[in-house]
């Protein structure tokens, strides 16, 4: 997506490297704020899989049996592995587009359109390649309670579970179900350049509203609906890949098998679980994102100014 444009009007350019600093910094606390609703997303697409795990009708039903089986902590299970996987992706996605994007500009005129959707498609392949290993462990931390108590894994962190992936399952594991991540990573990235733009125009264009994070939500919000209808099917596909433990000599599923299978066992529909978390994730996230990185951005501006 295009680097937004600062809200400072102090015209001091920012260094690279403090760019992808504040890029990933920001997608970081935003994840700690949506943190449960990843939960939430995770254990909904989950089940079905399996005749021992727990079963759940709606987004509520999984809230509920949470809070009172689990603990309300238990909604934030797995945020270490949230907070590095944006500290990955996100960081590798707006460092690769922001060079992408400054060396496809000519004369201080930007890109067309089809350009910015296509370094944006492919700086998003490039981040969730990066940020697979620790979107496994996050899938798993996130995944972990609806199992037996004798099946889960209770990986005690990021790091722990990283180690212990290598350990007991190979390196590969870490990258397991890399491919539907980085499908997804393009559908996302193409979806939300394209519809954040033309929603945001829009609105701007049949209301009397000044642009200003308000307008921003509500572009988010249908930008999200529109992103997660299309991803979703690649999501809850590359989730149940990368739950799967990795045995020697076992027969890898892809993605198609893997879709297949929910469909015929599942219903047409089943590639949807899970939406509600989904689609409030994705629009608030964007928004939180994007305040964080403004105001990291003018926090700078404001410390290199009183510095000169």
């Amino acid at each position: 997506m295009e680097p937004p444009v600062p809200i400072s009007s102090n015209p001091k350019p920012i260094p690279n490297a403090y760019k992808f600093l504040f890029g990933g910094s920001a997608g970081m606390l935003a994840s700690a704020v949506v943190q449960p609703l990843d939960l939430l997303k995770n254990r909904m697409q989950m089940s079905g899989q399996g005749a021992k795990t727990k079963e759940y009708k709606t987004s509520f039903h999984v809230l509920t049996d949470i809070v009172r089986n689990e603990g309300v902590l238990t909604l934030y299970n797995g945020l270490s592995a949230g907070l590095l996987r944006q500290a990955t992706y996100t960081t590798t996605r707006l460092g690769i587009y922001t060079w992408l994007f400054d060396l496809l500009s000519h004369d201080g005129k930007p890109p067309n359109f089809a350009i910015k959707t296509s370094i944006a498609m492919l700086a998003g392949v490039c981040g969730a390649f990066v940020g697979t290993p620790a979107d496994v462990a996050l899938i798993r931390m996130t995944s972990d309670g609806r199992l037996p108590p004798d099946q889960r894994r209770n990986y005690k962190n990021v790091f722990d579970a990283l180690i212990r992936m290598l350990k007991e399952e190979g390196l590969k594991t870490w990258w397991k179900g890399a491919v539907p991540t980085m499908a997804r990573a393009m559908v996302v990235n193409a979806a939300q350049l394209a519809t954040y733009s033309q929603s945001k125009q829009v609105i701007l264009a049949r209301s009397n509203l000044q642009d200003g994070i308000f307008i921003h939500f509500c572009a988010s919000m249908i930008s999200g609906l529109i992103t997660s209808v299309a991803s979703m099917p690649v999501d809850i596909a590359k989730t149940r890949i990368q739950n799967l433990k990795t045995v020697a000599g076992a027969q890898q599923t892809g993605p198609i098998q893997v879709l297949a299978d929910i469909v015929q066992k599942e219903g047409f529909f089943a590639l949807w679980k899970g939406f509600l978390p989904y689609y409030f994730r994705i629009g608030p996230h964007t928004v939180l994102t994007f305040i964080f990185l403004e105001q990291l951005n003018a926090a700078y501006r404001k410390f290199s100014k009183e510095n000169v």
